[in-house]
């Protein structure tokens, strides 16, 4: 449901409101609340949450994004790895999603402290999926802790410079892809496509090649939903349909897939990765 451009997002339960003091407490920042995500009270209720670190503010300005950015991030916080680490217990979590802003400011991006805050949560016994912007392989190698690797591509190839900060591109995100799954060949790695911003089935088909050839082992789609009236327009909205369709041909391909209107990369993430594992197990 959508008003005034912005999707809605509902309370869900006491466990919604744990989750929020616990937030407060901690002084930490989800992608849940920052980019208005649809499943917020439903991930919230469930006691789960998406956390965003390296701050709030990004030096990228995607189109499509309602993250607050600039040309320089905040400060970064020296005890976020462990205030995360502590919120993670307090709220008993055993999986955990880490993203963050990009922070091109940082000699490094930012992949040093996120290695710091992936350290932290394991020590507490959770599993770390993580959803990392385009990292070289140097700063990718810091990460090895986490059991998930993510990168997003987005958007087909022709709508990235319509839609994404010029420091993006389609050719960076497929290579960030495959450097993850070359480092790490044991690990699962991890993107996703927001539909209805303009793309034809053949080019979310050429993407889906692009992606299963980087050696990518899951692939979500979701419908773009247009966070505030500042954002790039919904151009299509995707039926239940072509999200099958589209889910089909990934997993004719060989990727796991799963897609629909209110899906983001991070949905369901502990179910999906315990169903690869135990499929894995049962080969």
């Amino acid at each position: 449901m959508m008003r005034s451009g912005k999707p809605v997002i509902r309370p869900a339960g006491k466990e919604y409101y744990i989750v929020k003091e616990i937030l407060k407490k901690y002084n930490l920042n989800t992608v849940c609340s920052s980019a208005h995500c649809p499943n917020c009270s439903e991930c919230w209720g469930d006691k789960t949450a998406t956390f965003l670190i390296l701050g709030n503010v990004c030096t990228r300005a995607c189109r499509f994004c309602s993250i607050n950015h600039g040309l320089k991030g905040k400060k970064l916080n020296k005890e976020e790895a462990l205030n995360l680490a502590e919120a993670v217990r307090q709220l008993k979590l055993d999986y955990v999603v880490l993203t963050s802003v990009d922070r091109d400011d940082l000699k490094d991006k930012g992949a040093k402290h996120y290695a710091e805050c992936i350290n932290e949560i394991k020590k507490t016994g959770a599993k770390v999926e993580i959803l990392i912007p385009d990292y070289s392989e140097k700063e990718l190698r810091l990460l090895n802790q986490a059991e998930v690797i993510g990168h997003n591509i987005e958007t087909v190839r022709r709508l990235i410079p319509l839609i994404r900060d010029k420091r993006a591109s389609y050719e960076k995100s497929i290579n960030t892809l495959k450097k993850a799954k070359n480092l790490f060949p044991n690990k699962l790695t991890k993107t996703s496509l927001l539909l209805g911003l303009g793309e034809t089935e053949k080019e979310v088909y050429e993407t889906v090649d692009d992606v299963k050839n980087t050696g990518t082992d899951i692939i979500i789609f979701g419908q773009y939903l247009q966070p505030t009236e500042k954002q790039v327009k919904v151009s299509t909205w995707i039926d239940e349909e072509t999200f099958r369709k589209y889910s089909k041909y990934a997993e004719k391909k060989g990727l796991f897939s799963f897609a629909g209107n209110k899906i983001r990369s991070s949905y369901k993430a502990k179910e999906i990765y315990y169903k690869l594992r135990k499929n894995e197990r049962l080969c």
